[in-house]
């Protein structure tokens, strides 16, 4: 029979939280090689390729801190709970955001992959492709021709293009948001883990009753209500 072993220390459980925002917050500098075929993918793809990747890490780290903690499977100490229901949001959270941008990806994907479908009135207002003619004044004359040589390198009409390079850099956005938030709010986790006596770590009621990333999800879940 294995004998119990000592919960981790706070200085461990700080680790595992800042460790975790580490990995979240190197989502946002990972670098895809791009064909200029598909540089309007270019804003999404480095998220794309490194997310699946730091979800696996954080599942993986995951486990091995609930293994760790004890023959019991849940760790019993306050800032043990604190931790673990902090490091799970933030593994649940990154999870769904990831599904998003990978959602987001395909519809982009299947746009271009269906020349027949109308382009947004919006875009067709406010972008002129006929032949021969001038985008709407918005664009500096460097823009234009930019676009104009990256729809030609992607196949694709001018408005085409910056209409799904429009959709990509919103799912970038939203994918970064995300990441700055699930990591700033491990590092704050983190913090106040490291700063409290284990003892003392609030699990009861109160503003810092719950980690971060948990009061986070719930005012998000009660705006969405």
């Amino acid at each position: 029979m294995t004998a119990d072993r000592a919960p981790l220390a706070r200085t461990e459980l700080a680790d595992l939280l800042t460790e975790g925002a580490h990995s979240v917050s190197g989502i946002l500098t990972a670098e895809y090689p791009t064909a200029a075929s598909r540089s309007y993918l270019h804003p999404v793809l480095g998220a794309l390729s490194a997310g699946p990747q730091v979800v696996c890490e954080l599942n993986d780290r995951l486990e091995g801190f609930v293994a760790d903690v004890a023959d019991d499977p849940l760790p019993t100490t306050p800032a043990g709970l604190f931790t673990l229901a902090s490091y799970a949001s933030a593994l649940g959270w990154l999870t769904e955001s990831l599904a998003e941008l990978t959602a987001s990806v395909d519809r982009i994907c299947t746009r271009v992959g269906i020349p027949t479908e109308p382009p947004d009135p919006a875009f067709a207002a406010r972008v002129s492709v006929e032949h021969n003619s001038e985008f709407d004044f918005a664009f500096s004359a460097l823009e234009l021709a930019a676009i104009r040589t990256a729809a030609e390198a992607a196949g694709l009409a001018p408005a085409d293009y910056v209409e799904v390079l429009s959709e990509s850099l919103l799912a970038a956005s939203r994918i970064t948001d995300a990441c700055m938030e699930i990591s700033s709010g491990l590092i704050e986790d983190a913090a106040y883990v490291l700063g409290e006596a284990t003892d003392h770590v609030w699990i009861g009621d109160g503003p810092k009753s719950l980690p971060t990333l948990v009061r986070s999800l719930l005012a998000r879940m009660e705006a969405a209500e």
